[in-house]
């Protein structure tokens, strides 16, 4: 029986219910320094993946750059989000500026646009008003309709569209809408998109520049085609088995303890998909001003007391890939 076929539960429960003021405060106490650090260590690891390359260039260290790339990519987009929360340092200049730069833009992605729009789903959660609803499967799907899904991201067919999508949407041609929704505007003119077009992606296209201009500068410039690589392939496989991971075949309706979903994470699943305890989305929903690096110990303590349901938690990705598929 999936979760949405579940009996009413009774009342639902949030964090004070389950926390004391005490708890909450020191749950929620945020740090620039653990900012700077995930940030820093994030791209040490590019910069070390892109080092191997050069060094090592051959078609197993490709693959395997592929992958941790992908992962790091993801990573990039995990940072961002915690910034939207304002949870990635104490400061606004911080979490807005030097993380648009740092982390969204890198990836074509944007912290105040993106805020807009999680910050909707935080507060609707599993009910009709919530942007992110289509990717919250209600009931499993077939395992070919899923293979399929995996076939389009490693092939590139997935990336290619988020990146054909990510330009219209710049461009003013549709509206933004993570949920996978194509909702079109009006068409103002070709200057005007083209217009907009440049004004919103201007930082993305200089982030990338500076990349590929480093990687040519030192020899390398290849390299820059195993970035691209992974933001096609990996990366859009990442964020889709992230996303079934969180709410997929979950209970609709606003409890964050029975909508949305807590996955134990490996050594290999946080290098991919589950980067800076993004796996612990229960704990993440149930408080959304916790840190990333303050997650396993809230965890711990609902754990304890046992607040999360058993079908709120799966015991890795693969489970979540069964759960997810008939």
């Amino acid at each position: 029986m999936t979760m949405s076929s579940c009996p009413d539960p009774g009342p639902v429960l949030g964090a004070s219910d389950l926390l004391s003021r005490d708890e909450i405060r020191a749950f929620t106490r945020t740090s620039d320094l653990p900012g700077f650090v995930s940030i820093a260590w994030t791209w040490a690891v590019i910069a070390g993946t892109f080092a191997a390359l050069a060094l090592w260039p051959h078609p197993v260290t490709v693959v395997a750059a592929v992958i941790v790339l992908g992962g790091r990519q993801l990573a990039l987009a995990v940072l961002m989000h915690e910034a939207a929360h304002g949870t990635l340092f104490r400061t606004r200049f911080l979490n807005e500026v030097v993380t648009d730069w740092l982390c969204a833009r890198p990836i074509g992605a944007d912290v105040a646009r993106y805020r807009k729009h999680h910050l909707a789903h935080h507060a609707h959660t599993g009910t009709a008003r919530d942007p992110d609803l289509g990717l919250a499967l209600p009931r499993p799907m077939t395992r070919g309709s899923l293979a399929r899904k995996i076939l389009r991201d490693l092939s590139g067919a997935s990336g290619v569209r988020r990146v054909l999508g990510l330009v219209a949407i710049d461009a003013g041609l549709l509206t933004y809408n993570v949920g996978g929704r194509i909702e079109r505007a009006p068409f103002r003119g070709v200057w005007f998109h083209a217009s907009r077009l440049a004004r919103q992606a201007w930082k993305a296209v200089l982030c990338n520049t500076v990349m590929f201009g480093t990687l040519w500068l030192l020899g390398v410039a290849w390299v820059y085609l195993v970035w691209l690589a992974a933001y096609l392939t990996t990366f859009s496989l990442f964020i889709r088995w992230r996303s079934l991971a969180e709410h997929a075949v979950m209970a609709r309706g606003p409890d964050p303890l029975r909508n949305t979903r807590t996955t134990r994470a490996g050594v290999l699943a946080r290098v991919t998909v589950a980067p800076l305890h993004v796996n612990l989305h229960l704990e993440h929903h149930l408080l959304p001003t916790v840190p990333w690096y303050r997650l396993p110990a809230l965890h711990r303590l609902l754990r304890s007391r046992d607040a999360i349901p058993p079908t709120s938690h799966a015991p890795g990705y693969l489970a979540v890939l069964r759960a997810v598929s008939r």
